[in-house]
């Protein structure tokens, strides 16, 4: 058997937020949060998930939430697919639970810093440097802090390295974890510790009950599902655009080609009334010149003269 997949809701809590989860999100967070620093000396994991006794598949978008032993709220998210305003969705939900620290009468002073962490199966920031953990506060133009109550963190899993043996961060080996648990059969080399020994245990299928083992399976299909639609919806999306791209393009190309061509017509028009007005000029030219001939020249000479031709000459013989 293999380990279920923490990309579904079901393997995500049962690996970070079950009551057994404690060490593996302690040293989850180091990595994530605190870039590898035993920082987390201990924590609490808010409503820890438990054995599930539901056949429902919808559960709250908010994975995991946490207090630290410094009162730090940490957000635990896992989202596969990209939707419409994610960052947004992101920074209301960490804004929400920043203000609902306080009841009524309590003062500012006692509101505690609030982390949201987002794993994204997804690019969520492309053109940017392939760091796959980033980081953001409020911050002034200058880059002064206003105040370290409010920091958000995005893990992009596709921007890990591609090869297994590049992974050079505690946090890229915790996403790696992630990214790849649920396809795996056997532990690879590079999370061969004892931090990693405890998520493995935990994700093992083999420590499933039926009824866990048959709800990890129905979650398995449903993501399968829904990054096949998204992959189909992509290459459609990729077909149509070229279909349309070539079709805008013939009609750009047979526009701009009758434009050209009339064009060309006018000016081959005008060139060539141009060329017979020229030629109509020269003509009446030589005839002028053959009628003042007339009277001292015979009508040879006048021909060979102005290269008009005999019959148009003794036709000005006889006009006269």
């Amino acid at each position: 058997m293999g380990f279920v997949d923490p990309r579904t809701d079901f393997g995500f809590k049962r690996i970070f937020g079950s009551d057994r989860s404690k060490p593996v999100l302690r040293n989850f967070l180091n990595a994530i949060v605190y870039d590898g620093e035993e920082r987390i000396a201990d924590l609490e994991i808010v409503d820890p998930y438990q054995n599930p006794n539901i056949q429902d598949l919808k559960q709250s978008i908010l994975d995991v939430k946490v207090r630290l032993d410094d009162e730090t709220i940490v957000l635990i998210e896992m989202q596969i697919l990209p939707v419409e305003a994610f960052t947004e969705r992101i920074l209301y939900n960490t804004a929400k639970a920043y203000g609902n620290q306080l009841e009524r009468g309590q003062l500012y002073m006692e509101l505690k810093p609030v982390i949201s962490v987002t794993i994204a199966d997804f690019i969520l920031f492309p053109g940017e440097d392939d760091i796959p953990v980033s980081r953001f506060k409020l911050l002034d133009a200058k880059g002064r802090c206003c105040t370290d109550h409010l920091e958000l963190i995005f893990a992009e899993l596709p921007k890990l390295p591609q090869s297994p043996e590049a992974l050079g961060t505690r946090s890229e080996l915790w996403l790696y974890f992630v990214q790849q648990v649920g396809k795996l059969d056997d532990i690879p080399d590079v999370l061969t510790d004892r931090d990693f020994d405890a998520a493995f245990e935990i994700a093992s299928e083999s420590q499933l009950s039926r009824e866990e083992y048959e709800l990890a399976e129905k979650q398995r299909m449903k993501l399968l599902d829904d990054l096949g639609r998204l992959s189909y919806a992509e290459k459609k999306s990729r077909e149509e655009g070229l279909a349309r791209g070539r079709a805008e393009g013939l009609a750009r190309g047979l526009a701009e080609g009758r434009a050209e061509g009339r064009e060309e017509g006018r000016e081959e028009g005008r060139e060539e009334g141009r060329e017979e007005g020229r030629e109509e000029g020269r003509e009446e030219g030589k005839i002028e010149i053959a009628r003042m001939m007339l009277a001292n020249f015979d009508v040879e000479t006048i021909c060979r003269a102005t290269g008009l031709s005999r019959e148009i000459v003794e036709d000005l013989t006889n006009d006269d």
